[in-house]
């Protein structure tokens, strides 16, 4: 047990929630993201969203709750009130133009109560490695590349993480490893973050990161992630244009074969939208 801060449980119950943050404007991948929200960008034809539906469905999870706000209608019309055998719940940002993805984490507090997958609306992976991140209070960490940028962690003898180190600073004595913006909390965990969330949002700090919360809360002693390894050829973040035509050199379009041979389902192009995922077979215009 800590000395310093309360002690995280050690509860083993499956994660089958998720939680998106999409509600930022995704402004570095314009002109792409002017008139569409970030998750909906296609990489090679299949958007961000439609492959994230595909893995969570693929690990059972039941429910996802969504935190939108720029074009919050193109990600309502495209999931609906089902998708991938998921319940759908949403929770509208007003202020997405002017805060930033801690105050979208803090928006969902009242909206989950279970233990919960985090995640951002920029990222694709192989839904294999998702499997790892179905326990509570786990980290999705990848070995530095050159392409890495952004929040990176230190791991202690016990195997969990020992710092956050946000906003570039970083310590060269130790090694480091890039936070993959996926993370798994348990119930104890979640509400010891929402305390802290409220006092940030409290004092109008709405404009920065939830990792800023997790470092100080790491430091502390009362939150603990254990690490799972992410294989940095399977995964990427894409904020700007150069990174979707390197996540694309990655994840190709036969997912939809793949959906349709192991479900059944006809294949279709990222402007329609499955029937059997639970989606709208139109998206309306915008």
């Amino acid at each position: 047990m800590s000395s310093k801060g309360v002690c995280i449980s050690l509860g083993k119950e499956r994660v089958s929630t998720a939680l998106l943050l999409a509600a930022g404007t995704g402004s570095r991948l314009s002109p792409l993201t002017d008139m569409t929200p970030k998750c909906l960008v296609s990489v090679n034809e299949i958007s961000i969203l439609e492959r994230l539906i595909h893995s969570l469905q693929l690990h059972n999870f039941k429910r996802l709750v969504v935190v939108v706000g720029h074009q919050a209608d193109c990600i309502r019309d495209f999931l609906g009130a089902r998708a991938g055998g998921m319940e759908i719940t949403y929770i509208i940002s007003p202020l997405y133009k002017t805060t930033n993805n801690i105050y979208s984490l803090w928006l969902a507090r009242k909206a989950i109560e279970e233990p919960f997958l985090l995640l951002e609306s920029d990222i694709v992976f192989d839904e294999a490695m998702l499997g790892n991140m179905l326990l509570p209070d786990r980290i999705a960490l990848a070995d530095l590349q050159p392409w890495m940028n952004g929040t990176t962690v230190t791991i202690n003898k016990h195997h969990l993480i020992d710092a956050f180190w946000c906003g570039g600073s970083t310590s060269y004595d130790v090694r480091h490893y890039k936070t993959v913006n996926m993370y798994s909390l348990s119930r104890v965990s979640w509400q010891l973050v929402r305390e802290r969330l409220d006092q940030y949002i409290e004092t109008n700090k709405v404009d920065g990161y939830y990792e800023t919360v997790f470092a100080e809360m790491v430091a502390e002693g009362c939150l603990s992630f254990t690490p799972v390894f992410f294989d940095p050829n399977r995964w990427y973040e894409i904020d700007t244009i150069n990174d979707l035509h390197a996540a694309e050199q990655i994840f190709p379009s036969t997912l939809h074969t793949a959906i349709a041979h192991r479900k059944g389902w006809s294949s279709h192009h990222v402007s329609r939208f499955t029937p059997a995922l639970g989606m709208s077979t139109e998206m309306k215009p915008h």
